[in-house]
């Protein structure tokens, strides 16, 4: 027998998130019917929803607009890290090793699945480059790309230096260094990331 309407369309609306499947879903649904406590998630929702926004310069989900790195004076304008998700935002800020400001693109690039370029914020990188380009606008001088070092970070990292090429702005654009992580077992490890681990070797003695 099909569930009532109301639980098939609570296991409906969890299928439609990322990663969920249909059984991960109906066990969420129906540990929310078991446990009354869980039922807080669905004002955690609607507040989050309705008290949160996307900052208009670094697309970054702020409370207020422009977001309180961007409209922080003591941040060096002049860098810009692009990165793919808010998450990756708040894990280089809580390690405090990032003066400059952010781009938050809000995906990746997974050409293997057809994914559209035009939801990735982009655009917003080039508006801001050329701004700072004309006369009166926070010159940049250094563009840092953030990617995941997967297949999806590589794709979207050769969209984003194809278009910032394209604008012909003369800035300096670098990549975070990748190596081996400590504490990972190399067996663990994702192909690029040994590539470049291999690639950058260092010498220990001089000879």
């Amino acid at each position: 027998m099909a569930y009532p309407a109301p639980l098939e369309a609570l296991v409906d609306a969890f299928a439609r998130l990322p990663g969920v499947g249909r059984r991960t879903a109906e066990r969420l649904a129906l540990h929310i019917l078991r446990d009354p406590g869980s039922r807080i998630l669905g004002r955690a929702i609607e507040t989050a929803v309705r008290d949160t926004m996307r900052c208009s310069i670094c697309r970054n989900v702020c409370e207020d607009d422009p977001c309180e790195i961007c409209s922080d004076p003591e941040r060096d304008a002049s860098r810009i890290l692009v990165v793919e998700e808010p998450s990756h935002v708040e894990s280089v800020e809580r390690a405090d090793v990032w003066p400059g400001r952010y781009h938050v693109l809000m995906g990746s690039y997974n050409p293997a699945e057809g994914g559209a370029v035009q939801h990735l914020g982009i655009g917003g990188l080039i508006e801001r480059l050329n701004a700072g380009s004309r006369a009166g606008g926070e010159a940049i001088e250094e563009i840092v790309l953030g990617m995941d070092p997967d297949k999806e970070g590589e794709a979207t990292l050769l969209l984003v230096l194809e278009a910032i090429e394209s604008t012909g702005v003369e800035v300096r654009v670098t990549r975070l260094a990748r190596g081996l992580p400590a504490g990972s077992g190399i067996e663990y490890l994702h192909k690029g990331v040994l590539e470049d681990a291999i690639e950058d070797r260092r010498p220990l003695r001089r000879r």
